[in-house]
Formats: C-alpha cells, structure tokens, sequence
C-alpha cells in the first residue's frame, strides 16, 4: 500500500537550535484525577526570561494501536462512538497498556477484546507522542499481519465496536477524504506505509 510521501523539503531553522534549552519544572501539582488520565500543573522556569510560567499536563499510561490484516489483505478496521468528537468514528483497535502489561501484550489483547480477532504474531513498527505539547506517554504502533476470527466481539459496558473490513488498496482514498481521521490511527497507518516500503522505525 502506498499512502503518500512528498520529496523532502528543506527545513528553515529561525533559531538556532544549540541556543535552545529546556524550561525548569520548579513544581508539580495535580489537580485532577480522571480515570483514564490525570491533569497537573507544573510551574516552569524560562530559560530566558527567567519568569516562572504555569503549565498543564495530561498524565495517561501507554497506548497501543493495531493494523491487523487478513491472509486475503483486508485491514480490521473499528466503527465506534467517540464522546470528544461527539461522532462515529473510523479506526484500528488500540487502547491502554494496563499495569503489568507490556505493550504487546496489550496490543493482541485489545484486538482480540474489540474485534474477535486472534493475530498470530505483532510486530512493533513505530511509536508516537500523541501530543508533546500536553501529554507525556507513548503510543506503540503494531503490525499484526495474519489475523484470523475466532470469536465475538467483548466490549465493555463504556464502549461498543462493530468491526468494518476494509480492502487495503481503499485506505489512501479513506484518508484523503477524511473518513479516517483519528490522528493516531492516521499516524499508525503512517508507520504501516513505512513498514511496507523496507523503511525500518529509528525506534
């Protein structure tokens, strides 16, 4: 599957990056524990100022997502509500490492858990900050390239999925027209593309 890769541009640097450094964390407080994540303050001193500014951070553990794929191409895919967008959204199964858990693990088990689908072996292709200006955790990203269905979807009481398969060669068009548009799902198929051209992740 080919998705997209432009030439690669030159990047225009406007500060010179050995006069970067990084702000002192003075302090942390949390102020909130939210299940799934928790939210804390941090008071953080410019590095050239001097000033000391509050920041926020979202704390979660570890997230993992998983492009799983039939012996005949087709990519396991996920339809579910999702209450931020307040919509149906598109998407790989993936969800939380749980404590004791590595990221593997969790990965075969969150696919089994939403789709029914058991994978032979997953095999790490990548990871992602999901957004380094408020969170502080990894997202692993996991091929899993023959998948089989062995059983019913187990869906919690909080969420619902119903499993969609996609023909590989229809994602570039699911993504260029928005119909995927779960960042991280769309930064996993990223990791897919990559995987597929012999580009190897740096992690």
């Amino acid at each position: 599957m080919r998705i997209l890769l432009d030439a690669a541009r030159p990047m225009l640097i406007s500060w010179p990056m050995e006069r970067l450094k990084p702000w002192k964390v003075l302090g942390t407080e949390k102020l909130q524990d939210c299940a799934v994540f928790s939210v804390s303050r941090a008071l953080t001193r410019s590095p050239v100022s001097g000033e000391v500014h509050p920041f926020y951070r979202i704390d979660a553990d570890a997230w993992v997502n998983v492009v799983p794929l039939t012996e005949d191409d087709q990519l396991v895919m996920i339809r579910q509500y999702r209450h931020g967008a307040r919509d149906f959204t598109l998407e790989i199964p993936g969800g939380i490492v749980d404590a004791g858990e590595s990221p593997e693990t969790a990965a075969i088990r969150e696919l089994l858990e939403e789709t029914g689908y058991q994978a032979a072996d997953v095999f790490p292709i990548g990871e992602v900050n999901p957004n380094p200006a408020l969170f502080g955790n990894r997202v692993h990203t996991f091929l899993a390239p023959r998948v089989d269905r062995i059983a019913d979807v187990r869906n919690t009481e909080l969420e619902e999925t119903a499993v969609e398969l996609i023909d590989v060669e229809e994602v570039p068009e699911l993504l260029r027209t928005g119909r995927i548009d779960h960042a991280l799902v769309v930064a996993a198929l990223y990791w897919w593309d990559l995987h597929d051209r012999g580009i190897a992740s740096g992690r």
